[in-house]
């Protein structure tokens, strides 16, 4: 990726339960997403544990397969400026794309707009994707049940 090209962003959305952590798991696994880096709300929220190799700094995370997983500390803003100017210095690995997990409470509407909108961030970055879950069996009960899983 030459510097002038913006990182694409993959935002992981979807209700509780719906495999938000299974599939990026699943996706950390293959060799084609090794080289990239993971922001979630907060570490413990994540179940990546069995993939930590190392602590890079703060509040990046050095994962078994090459990728870096980040917790935002701020807002989404100050956590993609982080990673790409630790980038630009070469303080952390070099990554080809940002894969974000959102919570299963969060509406995703803010991230996308910030990421589409916000020229700090599309100075450097680019939405690639949006990928919703929704858990088959439970789908249907939840969003009758649950306005957040409307979202």
């Amino acid at each position: 990726m030459h510097s002038t090209e913006r990182i694409p962003i993959i935002v992981l959305t979807g209700f509780l339960g719906s495999g938000k952590t299974v599939l990026l798991n699943a996706l950390l696994q293959q060799p084609g997403f090794a080289d990239s880096a993971v922001i979630v709300n907060e570490f413990g929220e994540i179940g990546l544990d069995h993939l930590l190799v190392a602590s890079a700094k703060e509040n990046i995370v050095l994962l078994d397969a090459g990728c870096l997983c980040c917790a935002v500390l701020g807002s989404l803003k100050e956590t993609l400026a982080d990673l790409y100017h630790r980038r630009a210095r070469t303080e952390i690995p070099a990554f080809k794309r940002v894969l974000i997990e959102t919570t299963g409470l969060a509406d995703p509407a803010p991230i996308l707009q910030s990421i589409m909108r916000d020229s700090l961030i599309t100075h450097s970055y680019r939405l690639a994707g949006l990928v919703c879950l929704v858990d088959a069996l439970h789908g249907e009960a939840q969003l009758a049940a649950h306005a957040e899983a409307q979202a």
